[in-house]
Protein backbone atom coordinates (compact mmCIF):
# COMPACT_ATOMS: atom_id res chain seq x y z
CA UNK A 1 0.00 0.00 0.00
CA UNK A 2 1.46 3.42 -1.02
CA UNK A 3 2.10 5.52 1.70
CA UNK A 4 -0.19 8.71 1.95
CA UNK A 5 1.15 12.15 1.98
CA UNK A 6 -0.26 13.73 5.68
CA UNK A 7 -1.12 16.98 5.48
CA UNK A 8 -1.90 18.05 8.86
CA UNK A 9 -2.13 16.72 12.25
CA UNK A 10 -4.23 17.79 14.89
CA UNK A 11 -5.32 16.84 18.89
CA UNK A 12 -7.73 14.40 17.41
CA UNK A 13 -7.73 14.18 13.48
CA UNK A 14 -4.97 13.75 11.04
CA UNK A 15 -5.67 15.16 7.31
CA UNK A 16 -4.32 13.25 4.23
CA UNK A 17 -4.34 13.66 0.60
CA UNK A 18 -7.47 12.61 -1.02
CA UNK A 19 -7.74 10.02 -3.91
CA UNK A 20 -9.04 12.03 -5.93
CA UNK A 21 -8.22 16.24 -6.79
CA UNK A 22 -9.81 18.22 -3.89
CA UNK A 23 -10.95 15.77 -1.44
CA UNK A 24 -9.57 15.02 2.02
CA UNK A 25 -8.67 11.33 3.96
CA UNK A 26 -9.85 12.49 7.67
CA UNK A 27 -8.42 10.10 10.23
CA UNK A 28 -10.17 9.82 13.85
CA UNK A 29 -7.33 9.25 16.44
CA UNK A 30 -8.17 7.84 20.28
CA UNK A 31 -6.82 10.79 21.38
CA UNK A 32 -7.91 12.98 23.72
CA UNK A 33 -7.74 16.37 25.19
CA UNK A 34 -8.79 18.86 27.59
CA UNK A 35 -7.86 22.50 28.51
CA UNK A 36 -5.98 22.81 25.32
CA UNK A 37 -4.31 19.95 25.30
CA UNK A 38 -2.75 20.81 28.98
CA UNK A 39 -4.63 17.00 29.74
CA UNK A 40 -3.95 14.12 27.67
CA UNK A 41 -5.02 10.65 27.25
CA UNK A 42 -5.66 7.73 24.54
CA UNK A 43 -9.01 6.28 25.06
CA UNK A 44 -9.59 2.89 23.27
CA UNK A 45 -12.19 3.11 20.68
CA UNK A 46 -12.72 7.25 21.00
CA UNK A 47 -11.73 7.29 17.15
CA UNK A 48 -13.89 4.67 15.80
CA UNK A 49 -17.21 6.60 17.87
CA UNK A 50 -16.09 9.65 16.84
CA UNK A 51 -16.27 8.45 13.06
CA UNK A 52 -19.53 7.10 13.19
CA UNK A 53 -21.41 9.67 14.84
CA UNK A 54 -19.83 12.61 12.86
CA UNK A 55 -20.87 10.47 9.67
CA UNK A 56 -24.66 9.89 11.04
CA UNK A 57 -24.91 13.67 11.70
CA UNK A 58 -23.10 15.36 8.25
CA UNK A 59 -25.43 13.04 6.69
CA UNK A 60 -28.43 14.18 8.20
CA UNK A 61 -27.47 17.78 7.40
CA UNK A 62 -27.54 16.70 4.13
CA UNK A 63 -30.64 15.12 3.89
CA UNK A 64 -32.22 19.10 5.33
CA UNK A 65 -30.02 20.59 2.75
CA UNK A 66 -27.36 21.69 4.99
CA UNK A 67 -24.27 21.78 3.07
CA UNK A 68 -21.13 19.81 4.35
CA UNK A 69 -17.40 18.69 3.59
CA UNK A 70 -18.28 15.07 4.40
CA UNK A 71 -18.60 12.65 1.06
CA UNK A 72 -18.47 9.11 2.36
CA UNK A 73 -17.42 7.03 5.57
CA UNK A 74 -14.09 5.17 4.09
CA UNK A 75 -13.43 2.64 7.30
CA UNK A 76 -13.74 2.61 11.01
CA UNK A 77 -11.84 5.18 11.67
CA UNK A 78 -11.70 7.00 8.02
CA UNK A 79 -13.64 9.63 6.39
CA UNK A 80 -13.44 10.70 2.88
CA UNK A 81 -14.18 14.67 3.14
CA UNK A 82 -14.32 17.76 0.35
CA UNK A 83 -11.48 20.04 1.02
CA UNK A 84 -11.93 23.56 1.86
CA UNK A 85 -10.44 26.60 3.00
CA UNK A 86 -11.09 26.43 6.85
CA UNK A 87 -12.64 30.18 8.17
CA UNK A 88 -10.15 30.65 10.92
CA UNK A 89 -12.98 30.58 14.09
CA UNK A 90 -15.08 28.23 15.90
CA UNK A 91 -18.55 28.87 15.49
CA UNK A 92 -20.56 28.09 19.28
CA UNK A 93 -24.11 27.50 19.88
CA UNK A 94 -25.40 27.70 23.58
CA UNK A 95 -28.41 26.04 24.59
CA UNK A 96 -27.72 26.14 28.22
CA UNK A 97 -24.86 28.08 30.34
CA UNK A 98 -22.31 25.56 31.01
CA UNK A 99 -18.14 25.44 30.57
CA UNK A 100 -16.48 29.06 29.75
CA UNK A 101 -20.17 30.70 29.65
CA UNK A 102 -20.39 29.95 33.47
CA UNK A 103 -17.48 31.03 34.27
CA UNK A 104 -17.12 34.00 32.79
CA UNK A 105 -20.44 35.85 33.51
CA UNK A 106 -21.39 33.46 36.97
CA UNK A 107 -24.62 31.62 35.58
CA UNK A 108 -24.84 28.39 37.17
CA UNK A 109 -24.05 25.48 34.74
CA UNK A 110 -27.37 24.19 33.95
CA UNK A 111 -29.31 27.56 32.87
CA UNK A 112 -31.72 27.83 30.05
CA UNK A 113 -31.09 30.58 27.97
CA UNK A 114 -33.85 32.64 26.68
CA UNK A 115 -32.72 31.81 23.38
CA UNK A 116 -29.45 29.88 21.67
CA UNK A 117 -26.50 32.14 21.48
CA UNK A 118 -23.51 32.24 18.93
CA UNK A 119 -20.24 33.01 20.08
CA UNK A 120 -17.41 33.09 18.01
CA UNK A 121 -13.58 32.42 19.06
CA UNK A 122 -10.80 32.96 16.68
CA UNK A 123 -8.84 29.44 15.97
CA UNK A 124 -5.22 29.65 17.57
CA UNK A 125 -3.71 26.75 20.19
CA UNK A 126 -0.95 29.08 21.10
CA UNK A 127 -3.65 32.17 22.17
CA UNK A 128 -6.10 29.20 23.88
CA UNK A 129 -8.93 30.21 21.27
CA UNK A 130 -9.59 33.40 22.66
CA UNK A 131 -13.14 34.81 22.22
CA UNK A 132 -13.78 37.44 19.69
CA UNK A 133 -16.63 39.85 18.23
CA UNK A 134 -18.02 40.38 15.30
CA UNK A 135 -16.28 43.74 15.18
CA UNK A 136 -12.47 41.68 15.11
CA UNK A 137 -13.65 39.35 12.88
CA UNK A 138 -14.53 42.38 10.24
CA UNK A 139 -11.23 44.57 11.28
CA UNK A 140 -9.17 41.36 10.94
CA UNK A 141 -10.75 40.18 7.78
CA UNK A 142 -11.15 36.70 8.85
CA UNK A 143 -14.80 36.75 7.31
CA UNK A 144 -16.87 39.17 5.41
CA UNK A 145 -20.33 40.35 6.78
CA UNK A 146 -22.38 38.28 4.12
CA UNK A 147 -19.91 35.43 5.75
CA UNK A 148 -21.19 36.08 9.19
CA UNK A 149 -24.84 36.33 7.98
CA UNK A 150 -24.07 32.99 6.26
CA UNK A 151 -22.33 31.41 9.60
CA UNK A 152 -25.21 32.67 11.78
CA UNK A 153 -28.31 30.76 9.47
CA UNK A 154 -25.87 27.49 9.05
CA UNK A 155 -24.85 26.96 13.20
CA UNK A 156 -28.68 27.90 13.94
CA UNK A 157 -30.24 25.25 11.16
CA UNK A 158 -27.63 22.78 12.39
CA UNK A 159 -29.05 23.80 15.98
CA UNK A 160 -32.09 23.47 15.47
CA UNK A 161 -31.40 19.54 13.44
CA UNK A 162 -29.14 18.55 16.51
CA UNK A 163 -31.49 19.44 19.04
CA UNK A 164 -34.32 17.69 17.62
CA UNK A 165 -32.56 14.69 17.23
CA UNK A 166 -31.15 14.41 20.51
CA UNK A 167 -34.25 15.45 22.02
CA UNK A 168 -35.84 11.94 20.61
CA UNK A 169 -33.69 9.93 22.23
CA UNK A 170 -33.38 11.95 25.24
CA UNK A 171 -30.47 13.95 25.46
CA UNK A 172 -29.80 17.35 26.04
CA UNK A 173 -27.67 19.49 23.54
CA UNK A 174 -26.73 21.89 25.69
CA UNK A 175 -24.50 23.47 23.23
CA UNK A 176 -21.71 23.02 20.42
CA UNK A 177 -19.15 24.07 18.28
CA UNK A 178 -18.69 24.03 14.20
CA UNK A 179 -15.79 24.88 11.91
CA UNK A 180 -16.73 26.64 8.93
CA UNK A 181 -15.02 26.02 5.25
CA UNK A 182 -15.17 27.60 2.24
CA UNK A 183 -15.46 26.16 -1.12
CA UNK A 184 -14.62 27.78 -4.71
CA UNK A 185 -16.75 27.07 -7.88
CA UNK A 186 -15.39 29.40 -9.93
CA UNK A 187 -15.82 33.15 -9.13
CA UNK A 188 -18.43 31.28 -6.97
CA UNK A 189 -17.53 30.84 -3.02
CA UNK A 190 -20.14 28.74 -0.86
CA UNK A 191 -19.71 27.92 2.95
CA UNK A 192 -19.89 24.66 4.42
CA UNK A 193 -19.80 22.78 7.61
CA UNK A 194 -15.82 21.33 7.98
CA UNK A 195 -14.42 19.19 10.54
CA UNK A 196 -16.80 16.68 12.41
CA UNK A 197 -19.51 16.83 14.43
CA UNK A 198 -19.07 14.50 17.82
CA UNK A 199 -19.51 14.31 21.47
CA UNK A 200 -15.72 15.82 21.24
CA UNK A 201 -17.82 19.42 20.08
CA UNK A 202 -20.85 19.05 21.94
CA UNK A 203 -22.22 18.78 25.50
CA UNK A 204 -25.04 16.25 26.21
CA UNK A 205 -26.46 15.85 29.21
CA UNK A 206 -29.19 12.65 29.54
CA UNK A 207 -32.35 14.48 29.86
CA UNK A 208 -33.61 13.02 33.17
CA UNK A 209 -30.20 12.45 35.08
CA UNK A 210 -28.36 15.37 34.07
CA UNK A 211 -25.05 12.75 33.22
CA UNK A 212 -22.94 13.88 30.93
CA UNK A 213 -22.15 12.06 27.45
CA UNK A 214 -19.55 14.40 26.11
CA UNK A 215 -15.80 15.36 26.63
CA UNK A 216 -16.56 16.40 30.11
CA UNK A 217 -16.46 13.47 31.19
CA UNK A 218 -12.93 13.40 30.43
CA UNK A 219 -12.20 16.51 31.66
CA UNK A 220 -13.72 16.40 34.95
CA UNK A 221 -12.83 13.04 35.72
CA UNK A 222 -16.17 11.43 35.54
CA UNK A 223 -15.70 8.01 34.76
CA UNK A 224 -15.54 6.31 31.27
CA UNK A 225 -15.52 8.73 27.96
CA UNK A 226 -16.03 5.30 25.84
CA UNK A 227 -19.02 4.53 27.63
CA UNK A 228 -20.70 8.24 27.57
CA UNK A 229 -19.86 8.31 23.78
CA UNK A 230 -21.13 4.33 23.39
CA UNK A 231 -24.17 5.19 24.73
CA UNK A 232 -25.07 8.07 22.41
CA UNK A 233 -24.02 5.78 19.56
CA UNK A 234 -26.44 3.58 21.36
CA UNK A 235 -29.69 5.64 21.59
CA UNK A 236 -28.91 7.07 17.76
CA UNK A 237 -28.73 3.37 16.55
CA UNK A 238 -25.22 4.48 14.95
CA UNK A 239 -23.37 1.27 15.67
CA UNK A 240 -24.65 -2.71 15.86
CA UNK A 241 -25.22 -3.45 20.05
CA UNK A 242 -22.78 -5.74 19.45
CA UNK A 243 -20.20 -3.56 18.93
CA UNK A 244 -21.34 -0.32 21.04
CA UNK A 245 -19.46 -1.39 23.98
CA UNK A 246 -16.48 -2.31 22.20
CA UNK A 247 -15.76 -1.16 18.58
CA UNK A 248 -13.84 -3.17 16.10
CA UNK A 249 -10.92 -1.53 15.97
CA UNK A 250 -9.50 -0.72 12.34
CA UNK A 251 -6.23 1.19 11.47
Amino acid sequence: MARRKKIYEGKAKILYEGPEPGTIVQYFKDDATAFNAEKKDVIDGKGVLNNRLSEFFMNGLAQIGVPTHFIRRLNMREQLVRSCEIVPLEVIVRNYAAGSMSKRLGIAEGTQLPRPIVEYCYKDDALGDPLVTEEHIAAFGWASQQDMEDILSLALRVNDFMSGVMLAVGIRLVDFKIEIGRVYDGDYQRLIIADEISPDSCRLWDIETGQKLDKDVFRRDLGSLTDAYSEVARRLGVLPKSNVTKPTLIN
